[in-house]
């Protein structure tokens, strides 16, 4: 039902605007589905956050977590049904997570941080910021600035993690970064049937051009 309303839409635009080719069409539809079926994904994720009794906790995995995934990017699933699924299990997941877990001790703790700061540093130069073919990021200027911003609030969230005493907090900065990282590696992209949009668009390129030399 989202998916005609939003076909749709971007129809009225087309005939708004008869110069919208079709390529621009469809990154137009998608922009339009992302935000459209945002919306009563964000409601149902705060309902369910409410209902299960972690409200603050699953809104603070939100915002906390959003800048992070919003410069390193990350996997989209194919239906909206597996989005909502996947995002409830992401925030809600983490709220549970932080709200119950304890660390033995600190030394356990700066030392499981630690590693996913490692973990993190990795993922980071090697995949972020990770695209998909729907939505590629093909301009070096705008993958070198999110990478960068990718690692600034990595040392962010880190920070965070260590220094503030709120243990439910603290985990949701930690666990929420594991995750995130996670999402953006390319495991995580063949289990959920995704693609790079960047290196998708670097092997057409190169396969125009070598069509272009055998012509």
């Amino acid at each position: 039902m989202i998916d005609k309303f939003c076909e749709y839409l971007v129809k009225k635009m087309r005939k708004q605007s008869p110069e919208m080719t079709d390529e621009e069409a469809e990154v137009v539809l998608y922009g339009v589905q992302l935000i459209i079926g945002e919306i009563p994904k964000i409601l149902l994720l705060f309902i369910v956050g409410i209902l299960l009794g972690f409200w603050w906790q699953t809104l603070a995995a939100f915002i906390l977590i959003l800048p992070y995934r919003t410069v390193t990017g990350g996997f989209h699933l194919k239906t909206h049904l597996g989005c909502i699924l996947c995002t409830n299990l992401f925030y809600c997941g983490n709220a549970i997570l932080s709200t119950y877990f304890t660390f033995p001790n600190d030394l356990i703790k700066y030392l499981v941080i630690l590693g996913i700061f490692i973990l993190s540093i990795i993922c980071i130069t090697k995949y972020a910021p990770a695209d998909t073919t729907n939505v590629p990021i093909l301009t070096k200027k705008e993958r070198k600035t999110k990478k960068c911003f990718s690692y600034i609030i990595l040392v962010i969230n880190t920070i965070c993690a260590i220094v503030i005493p709120n243990t439910i907090i603290s985990n949701i900065f930690t666990f929420g970064t594991l995750i995130q990282t996670c999402s953006i590696t390319r495991i995580a992209y063949k289990i959920t049937k995704n693609e790079y949009g960047y290196e998708a668009y670097q092997k057409e390129m190169q396969r125009q051009e070598a069509t272009s030399t055998l012509s």
